[in-house]
């Protein structure tokens, strides 16, 4: 007896889905009517049509399959972060212009001159909230967080968590392996969770769905308060698209798989060597040092055989881990 098929997200693994994709490759083929009960499988690439055969299908190989929808989901990522920088340009010289509706107390738009004045402002937000915060935080190697920075922090988020509130924060991958962000996590008890990307947007603060707070200058010495009902949407829906697309790392950790030999953080990095972005960016984007990013960079080369800079561009074509099966 088959479960009706559910309905998901298109790049979720229903139950029904998986145990066709099971049956098929064990059996080598399923025959087209029986996919009916999981038409995600077609959906997603999992399934196709045998070249004997147009009424029966036959599994793509599951490190294909893999690959496939690494690729597709990497594209979604870069895409949310686009429409994230476009916000922001657009949105910067109405934060220097101190834009707000007129006659509202509270101006929708609030610009925020310092990190002190920041820093208050969210501690003050977070002070009244009462359900959930979202957070992006992008990781930056130069940067440091005093002790004391750190410790109040853990007990603003510690109070808010003993009010019933929720914390979901997202990283890049590299933080796996910072102490004080697994020192952090340890000391909050309560309903809090943290996954992490390849590549995030800038900083975001998401309080109770009421105010967000973004950065409004290349330099990030000015904060934008955004009290705007569909700007907080918005970025509600942006944080939740990315969320569903992280790697849980708290409180229980999944690791990625490392596919023919390169490791998920390589292929991060061969997505942006093609893209011709330099050892810097690279690092800033994906929260690293540029020394570690180069010695990712001289594996990678290794790896694929690679003897030039140029040469592995044109290796990271040819090999396929970008865009394997597609």
């Amino acid at each position: 007896m088959t479960t009706p098929h559910s309905n998901h997200r298109p790049d979720e693994f229903c139950v029904e889905g998986h145990r066709m994709y099971q049956r098929a490759l064990h059996d080598g083929q399923v025959a087209l009517r029986a996919a009916d009960t999981a038409p995600c499988l077609l959906d997603m690439g999992l399934l196709r049509p045998t070249a004997e055969d147009p009424e029966r299908l036959e599994p793509v190989t599951p490190s294909i399959a893999l690959q496939r929808l690494l690729r597709a989901s990497d594209e979604r990522i870069a895409d949310e972060r686009r429409r994230g920088q476009r916000m922001a340009d657009i949105f910067e010289p109405l934060v220097r212009a101190g834009v707000h509706p007129a006659g509202t107390t509270t101006p929708m738009l609030r610009a925020l001159g310092s990190k002190e004045r920041t820093n208050q402002a969210i501690t003050e937000a977070l002070a009244e909230a009462r359900t959930e915060t979202l957070t992006i935080q992008p990781y930056r190697p130069h940067l440091t967080r005093r002790p004391e920075v750190h410790a109040a922090a853990v007990a603003r988020d510690q109070a808010f968590l003993d009010r019933g509130g929720r914390i979901r924060a997202l990283y890049q991958h590299t933080v796996r392996h910072i102490p004080y962000t697994q020192d952090r996590y340890e000391q909050l008890t309560g309903d809090v969770e943290a996954r992490t990307l390849d590549e995030v947007t800038e900083r975001l603060i998401i309080v109770d769905r009421t105010v967000a707070f973004i950065p409004a200058s290349a330099d990030r010495s000015l904060a934008l308060e955004v009290r705007h009902p569909a700007l907080i949407a918005y970025f509600a829906n942006t944080f939740d698209r990315l969320w569903h697309l992280a790697t849980p790392m708290h409180p229980q950790a999944v690791h990625q798989p490392t596919l023919n030999g390169i490791t998920p953080r390589q292929r991060a990095i061969a997505a942006l060597l093609v893209e011709g972005h330099t050892d810097s960016d690279i690092a800033d984007r994906l929260g690293m040092n540029v020394r570690t990013a180069r010695v990712h960079i001289a594996k990678l080369a290794a790896t694929l055989g690679s003897e030039s800079r140029a040469q592995l561009g044109y290796l990271i074509g040819q090999s396929g881990i970008l865009d394997q099966g597609g």
